[in-house]
């Protein structure tokens, strides 16, 4: 995998923006375990104040210093996206890998659960346990629930890999050796996958914030929880462009762009780097 980012950071300079982008984006997330104040709390600065140099990202109406408020938001929101991609690809790359290998009924079964994953319409369903957990509705619950339904695209993607490693001269010497079903797919098949899954993770983390952000919006969250989501909400019920206060919404959706515009750029870089034609020719072969 070092081998990888080497190739990446020296051929590809979509990766290497996108690198920089998340990179900023992570380190301002960082500098919320240094914050002077709680970012849950309210009234802690004087409201509405623009940016200064007293407060870099200005206050809002809540009485809230944005720039610590913000970084706290990303951080929550980042290791939000972080657990749903982590959870998500365990469970695709186990489908996928199992179903690719094994073959047969067991492929069946497991393609079978994926096709219903794949028809399940995810936004009501959310919604649905947002009303039946509502006083339990925290982030951890809800990226367990968003990576119940963020694999089955990709572990079908990872099984179409896995059809064609199974029939390798590796795996069959790997077989004739004596090794577990378990030992090949993780010592000889996963390494194969790893683009794949970094790709997919990238993904994957695109799509579980951007629901968490739709439904932080309309409420459907624990709004009293720092996040991207949050912010534009409690933006949004105090009319802050209306009023005026138009760093409370300018200031985070350039960075939620930033954000966004970083994982996109990793993910098609490394998409790019999957194809062995497509990497050849940025190499200069």
């Amino acid at each position: 995998m070092f081998a990888v980012f080497r190739d990446l950071i020296r051929y590809n300079l979509e990766f290497t923006i996108g690198l920089v982008l998340v990179g900023i984006v992570a380190i301002f997330a960082a500098l919320s375990f240094f914050s002077p104040v709680d970012p849950t709390l309210i009234y802690m600065a004087i409201p509405d104040q623009p940016p200064s140099a007293q407060y870099w990202f200005g206050t809002n109406s809540r009485g809230q210093d944005l720039f610590w408020h913000l970084s706290a938001a990303f951080r929550n929101s980042l290791m939000f996206g972080i657990t749903v991609a982590v959870l998500s690809r365990i469970i695709s790359i186990t489908v996928g890998l199992a179903a690719g290998y094994l073959g047969g009924w067991v492929d069946r079964i497991l393609m079978f659960i994926n096709d219903i994953f794949v028809a399940v319409p995810i936004f009501p369903i959310l919604v649905l346990f947002y009303f039946v957990l509502r006083n339990n509705m925290d982030s951890f619950t809800m990226a367990l629930i968003l990576a119940c339904f963020g694999w089955p695209f990709d572990a079908r993607l990872i099984r179409s890999v896995a059809l064609g490693l199974k029939h390798r001269e590796f795996t069959r010497h790997a077989v004739f050796a004596g090794m577990s079903t378990r030992k090949v797919l993780l010592e000889e098949h996963l390494p194969y996958v790893m683009p794949i899954v970094f790709s997919t993770f990238m993904n994957n983390m695109l799509w579980s914030i951007g629901m968490e952000v739709t439904l932080a919006v309309l409420g459907f969250t624990n709004i009293n929880n720092p996040t991207i989501g949050t912010v534009l909400y409690w933006a949004n019920s105090h009319s802050a462009m209306v009023v005026g206060t138009w760093w409370w919404i300018v200031i985070p959706v350039i960075l939620i762009v930033i954000t966004f515009l970083g994982l996109f750029l990793l993910a098609v870089s490394m998409n790019e780097y999957i194809d062995p034609r497509s990497r050849l020719r940025r190499m200069g072969a």
